[in-house]
């Protein structure tokens, strides 16, 4: 019988855990301190992400309340008008206070912020008088109210529509004096008064409309002298 030695293990080879190299315990970093770091360094970011989404809601919703209250605000201007006027053929069926905003109204044209621009009701067979809250519908640039019956005085709020280009309010039945308020129309391009039953004078105040082509008020009841200075330089009167 033969036997053989197995010869030990070389240490090179040893299994012994003991033999592997150790970690220095002061390199190790504990699993929970290493969540907190890595917590710490989100705030930041997050907090800006926070940010930029709340500033994004707060715009939105605040675009969103102006739209709405704007609208509202000149719907309640407009539809002031409606109840102020007869309106026969009832060409002012559409306007239904209820909506948001009087874009969607017959007659209304709105810029693409849904403020109204223009009001455009001349020849409609429309009889009653004009109103104060006009002057509300700041973004108004045409005014078109001519050829109906419309009674009453011109409103001195309609000095207000800063926008105003067109103010159209010929052929009517329109009496009082012309508001001197319509010299601060800056924009003020075509104001055509004719064929009413207005009376006193042509306000100074309008000489200083420099932006005025088109002034005619003849066939009323004005009295005293015609302005010579400012636009009416150059503007052929119709008195």
């Amino acid at each position: 019988m033969f036997c053989s030695v197995i010869p030990k293990a070389d240490s090179a080879f040893s299994t012994d855990t003991h033999s592997l190299p150790q970690p220095n315990p002061k390199n190790l970093i504990p699993l929970s301190r290493r969540a907190e770091e890595l917590k710490s360094k989100s705030p930041l970011s997050t907090t800006m992400a926070a940010q930029a989404w709340l500033w994004t809601s707060l715009t939105v919703a605040l675009t969103f309340i102006l739209t709405v209250v704007n609208g509202n605000s000149e719907g309640d201007a407009l539809f002031t008008l409606r109840k102020s006027l007869s309106d026969p053929d009832n060409v002012l069926q559409s306007w239904d206070p209820t909506l948001v905003n009087p874009c969607t109204w017959f007659h209304i044209t709105c810029n693409q912020d849904n403020r109204v621009t223009r009001l455009d009701l001349g020849n409609s067979n429309l009889s009653g008088h004009l109103v104060p809250e006009l002057g509300k519908l700041e973004h108004l640039q045409y005014l078109e109210l001519y050829k109906n019956n419309i009674q009453g005085t011109i409103p001195s709020e309609l000095g207000s529509l800063k926008s105003l280009i067109s103010l159209d309010l010929y052929n009517n039945n329109i009496s009082g004096t012309i508001p001197p308020s319509l010299g601060r129309l800056k924009s003020l391009v075509f104001l055509r008064l004719n064929d009413n039953r207005l009376t006193g004078s042509i306000p100074r105040e309008l000489s200083n409309v420099s932006s005025l082509k088109v002034v005619d008020v003849s066939n009323n009841d004005l009295c005293g002298t015609i302005p010579t200075s400012g636009p009416f330089e150059h503007i052929p009167l119709n008195k």
